[in-house]
């Protein structure tokens, strides 16, 4: 819960969401998720931390270069960027290897998934800000009891 604390990190996996259920492409390296989502490539570094720390929503691929949506994934290679739509089994088998591999993506998410990414960010942030919360009462609740004890035990070794 502590990585929802960092300053902006809700904004970003916001920002994050937005742009990677949307975009043509499901996976980009971080240079092109930070051009995509900030518009400043040489935010990548920033990017690649975000998502690397949030695996509730973020995958990143075996070479650990390129990061997609977890919920993204689970749509088929069926899009075809160029069309804008999805194709058939059929119409994606009829492609030549080097058009799958370059020009067929995963779907877009729908508004609905978006928005329960979203709530479920918000909802994430919400809690880590309560526990945070309900650990200063433990440690405004400990200070007396340590001092007390501390007290204590000088009182018996005089």
């Amino acid at each position: 819960m502590k990585k929802y604390l960092i300053e902006g990190r809700l904004n970003d996996i916001v920002a994050a969401i937005q742009a990677m259920g949307t975009y043509k492409y499901y996976k980009l390296d971080f240079k092109g998720w930070a051009d995509r989502i900030t518009g400043d490539e040489n935010l990548h570094g920033h990017w690649a931390t975000v998502f690397q720390e949030h695996p509730e929503f973020f995958r990143l691929d075996s070479d650990r270069q390129k990061a997609s949506l977890v919920m993204r994934r689970q749509h088929p290679k069926r899009f075809h960027v160029d069309l804008g739509q999805e194709i058939t089994t059929g119409e994606f088998y009829s492609l030549d290897e080097n058009t799958r591999a370059t020009r067929i993506s995963r779907s877009p998410l729908s508004g609905d998934e978006i928005a329960g990414l979203i709530d479920t960010a918000v909802r994430l942030h919400a809690h880590g800000l309560e526990a945070k919360r309900d650990s200063r009462h433990l440690l405004k609740l400990a200070v007396p009891v340590i001092g007390s004890l501390a007290g204590v035990i000088v009182g018996a070794y005089l």
